[in-house]
């Protein structure tokens, strides 16, 4: 079975059913006869973007957050939307096409980079705060080379 196929089922199961874990998730394709691995099972969640979320009985499940359903991941993003970045310290700010701060910057935050404290972002401009200077080179260096990804340049 393609990923495109497999990720569709996934998606499907998870707008139908309230899903707890991956095992209940991996039952539920088996159901499909979509038989996969664990270790595929938590690469497609993370490209999926599903998130656990406690339920009204207090028992967590997968969903798609609306803001983040339609928003492309960040190997899409930065090769379009990076112009520059520049840091300090502990700070780094990225420069972004008009409009593109917010989609970038979120595109950040779910990626769960350990180094980063957070994200604030403005119109044009985010500010990343990095959890100590010495993550500094190591995360602008990662962000460059995304922007860089399919083909754009990127500046300092």
């Amino acid at each position: 079975m393609a990923k495109q196929e497999r990720q569709a089922a996934i998606l499907a199961i998870v707008r139908e059913h309230r899903v707890g874990s991956q095992e209940a998730l991996r039952e539920r394709l088996l159901e499909r006869d979509i038989d996969v691995t664990q270790a595929t099972l938590s690469r497609d969640i993370r490209e999926l973007r599903l998130v656990k979320i406690p339920g009204a009985d207090g028992h967590p499940y997968y969903t798609l957050p609306e803001e983040w359903e339609n928003t492309p991941p960040l190997e899409t993003l930065l090769p379009t939307l990076f112009l520059s970045s520049q840091g300090t310290g502990n700070l780094l700010v990225v420069r972004t096409m008009t409009g593109g701060a917010q989609a970038v910057a979120l595109g950040i935050d779910w990626e769960g980079w350990p180094e980063v404290i957070g994200t604030l972002a403005g119109h044009d401009t985010i500010l990343i705060i990095l959890r100590d200077a010495e993550h500094l080179q190591r995360v602008q260096r990662r962000i460059e080379a995304i922007a860089r990804w399919q083909g754009r340049g990127s500046g300092t």
